[in-house]
């Protein structure tokens, strides 16, 4: 009888435990809301007593951005080894497509916006801080992931220290129209690669166009003329999360980037371009009121949220592309 009790009473307690599990885990799952980058920048300069001069805004972002994938309920779960996180897929592809976008601001921060020409130097802190974001977001020992990240947050609030202070002149942040040119066409790459995945949920039999447009270029090995693309059913949630965190970080960015490219995109005509993909990148964020992502045949009875999530990134991607042509002309 004793031991009966005992199973039964251990039986109950793994119940729980698992129940609780799972209740954490939803509460982890739910995706930071958005915010807004012009206030956040202006709080933080009255904080710190400055003036938010051009670069701090942007500067900003990627500490905000950078600081809700490690703070946001649950912490950083894309390394984590432990249940529940470990269990969960959703947020940790969400925060991936976010982190990478960070990865994208950095580098252009270290090797553009924060230099004048090809032969200047490079600031010390964001020569620090952009290799530890490139860490893999899945390691957990040491150095973590999260320790990499956070190390890096304070090398940009250093960056962002200086920038604000007119008696450090080796801290600079150029707004200039070429520099923007390039960080766009790297997140032109980024949008096109969702845009592909997401819409591969169906598969399709696509041409291969890697050559198109010039009939002496040549690539490494063989390639078929015609293939199959197809995202796994098993793997289109994931791209489905992780589009949407990448999107949800860009938004910031471009936000901020209105900000400190103000006069550029006047002087270009371009800031309603940049409104109209913000626009576009907040359509990206609407709940999700399906308990699971549904990706139905093209047109056939069950929606396809992949196909949905793929055409604003099309959209948005579409309108990058015009803004850089505009940033182009003279």
């Amino acid at each position: 009888m004793a031991l009966n009790i005992s199973a039964k009473s251990a039986s109950i307690t793994a119940s729980v435990v698992v129940f609780l599990f799972y209740l954490l885990g939803v509460f982890w799952s739910f995706e930071p809301e958005t915010f807004d980058i012009r206030e956040a920048a202006i709080a933080d300069a009255k904080v710190d007593n400055v003036k938010p001069v051009v670069g701090y805004t942007t500067t900003t972002a990627i500490i905000k951005i950078a600081e809700t994938i490690l703070n946001k309920p649950g912490g950083y779960l894309a390394n984590d080894i432990t249940p529940p996180s470990v269990m969960l897929d959703n947020i940790p592809a969400w925060e991936f497509g976010a982190l990478e976008m960070v990865r994208d601001i950095s580098l252009s921060m270290r090797q553009s916006f924060s230099r004048s020409q090809s032969q200047s130097l490079e600031n010390k802190f964001l020569k620090r801080a952009q290799p530890k974001f490139n860490i893999d977001h899945t390691n957990w020992a040491i150095p973590s992931a999260e320790g990499e990240y956070e190390s890096a947050i304070q090398d940009l609030y250093s960056y962002r220290k200086d920038l604000a202070d007119p008696l450090v002149q080796d801290a600079q942040f150029y707004a200039r129209a070429d520099n923007l040119r390039d960080y766009i066409r790297e997140v032109e790459k980024r949008l096109g690669s969702y845009s592909q995945r997401l819409s591969a949920s169906v598969g399709r039999n696509q041409l291969n166009t890697d050559l198109a447009g010039d009939k002496v270029a040549q690539q490494s090995t063989f390639t078929a003329s015609a293939v199959i693309v197809k995202t796994s059913w098993w793997k289109i949630d994931d791209v489905f999360y992780e589009s949407r965190g990448a999107c949800w970080a860009l938004l910031h960015m471009l936000q901020a980037i209105e900000v400190d490219f103000a006069d550029v995109l006047e002087n270009k005509n371009a800031a309603v371009s940049v409104s109209q993909i913000i626009r576009e990148l907040e359509a990206t964020q609407q709940t999700v009121w399906s308990p699971m992502i549904l990706n139905g045949s093209g047109f056939g009875f069950v929606a396809n949220h992949s196909l949905v999530m793929a055409n604003y990134i099309s959209r948005a991607n579409a309108a990058l592309i015009d803004l850089r042509e505009l940033l182009s002309q003279g």
